[in-house]
């Protein structure tokens, strides 16, 4: 469903094309085409006719081999850094940005320029899911979506994550099953309106371990409103070290209504002895399991330190595991 409404999209701008322009150039045709970085049709060019295809994107050949830095990826000294550190760059940069924050293009370049690609988490902090699936934010979502559209490179968009945890604002003490798919569904169908499929929609619950009573078919969109799965989970001392321990039961759940790829959307493991297994059952279980995408790791401070630097022979292992080839691609190029 999902790649037919894409279809549906660049037919409809190569239609418009057609009548306006005489004529619709195809991926790879003329100054459209791909440039030297493999960006494809008309990537970061304001009003191309022809949107950024995401499809291989979807479930490339290797794994993502993602971060979370202070600063990036407006500013990506902070990546940089973080590659220096484990030994191979990040393909995958997620940030996080509050809803009513303006869309951050020129970080969505910087990342792109270094063969990565943006994943934001977009945090409804202030208004109420009810109010967005209302229309009361139309006009901000439909600017947003215009800008991720006139940019016409990929980004992957998380909404409102861990809505399963009563932690969030959005969350089951605050939002019913039935706003939360009705707010999705309203913010999904205006980018689809504005013509930006060059979004990657990213749906992301908390593990269920700490909120088993929590069901999570009710929240979910659909598959036609859907292209990841977006786990979110951490290796605690209260955790089981074991990657099925930790990530199985969700997994599970969720297998059991849809098929889609699934990314480790934030992970990290918390200091201390134990880190160094933590690791490798991170590598070894994203490896083992041909639907995992790969994993984004959180490398900041945050009611823990899940920074790498923190613990020096858990960041000697990081760095021999994540020099395995199956981990890490241009995006440019997948």
């Amino acid at each position: 469903m999902r790649l037919l409404s894409r279809t549906r999209t660049v037919l409809s701008s190569c239609l418009l094309a057609a009548l306006l322009l005489g004529g619709c150039s195809s991926p790879g045709d003329g100054p459209g085409g791909p440039d030297a970085t493999g960006g494809g049709p008309s990537a970061g060019s304001a009003g191309a006719s022809v949107p950024y295809d995401v499809v291989p994107l979807l479930k490339p050949p290797r794994k993502y081999f993602g971060a979370a830095v202070e600063g990036a990826p407006h500013s990506m000294k902070g990546v940089d850094a973080y590659t220096g550190m484990v030994g191979k760059q990040p393909n995958l940069i997620e940030y996080y940005a509050a809803w009513g924050d303006g869309f951050d293009a020129t970080g969505v370049r910087n990342a792109w320029a270094e063969g990565a690609l943006t994943l934001m988490s977009w945090e409804p902090f202030d208004t109420p899911l009810a109010d967005i699936a209302a229309g009361g934010s139309d006009a901000y979502a439909k600017e947003y979506a215009t800008a991720v559209r006139e940019l016409n490179l990929p980004v992957v968009i998380s909404f409102a994550d861990e809505f399963n945890g009563h932690w969030e604002k959005w969350g089951t003490e605050h939002t019913t099953p039935e706003e939360y798919v009705a707010a999705w569904r309203r913010v999904h169908d205006t980018f689809v309106d504005a013509g930006a499929s060059n979004v990657i929609w990213a749906w992301s619950p908390n593990i269920v371990n700490p909120v088993g009573e929590v069901e999570l078919e009710p929240y979910y969109p659909g598959d036609g409103y859907v292209d990841w799965i977006g786990l979110i989970g951490y290796w605690t001392l209260e955790e089981d070290s074991a990657f099925d321990s930790l990530f199985g039961p969700t997994r599970d759940r969720v297998r059991a209504f849809t098929g889609k790829p699934m990314l480790l959307l934030e992970t990290a493991a918390m200091a201390g002895e134990r880190r160094r297994d933590d690791i490798r059952n991170l590598f070894e279980g994203v490896t083992a399991d041909d639907d995992m995408l790969g994993f984004v790791w959180f490398n900041h401070r945050k009611r823990a330190d899940w920074r790498l630097e923190a613990s020096p022979l858990a960041l000697e292992e990081f760095r021999r595991l994540a020099a395995d080839d199956r981990f890490g691609f241009d995006v440019r190029k997948p």
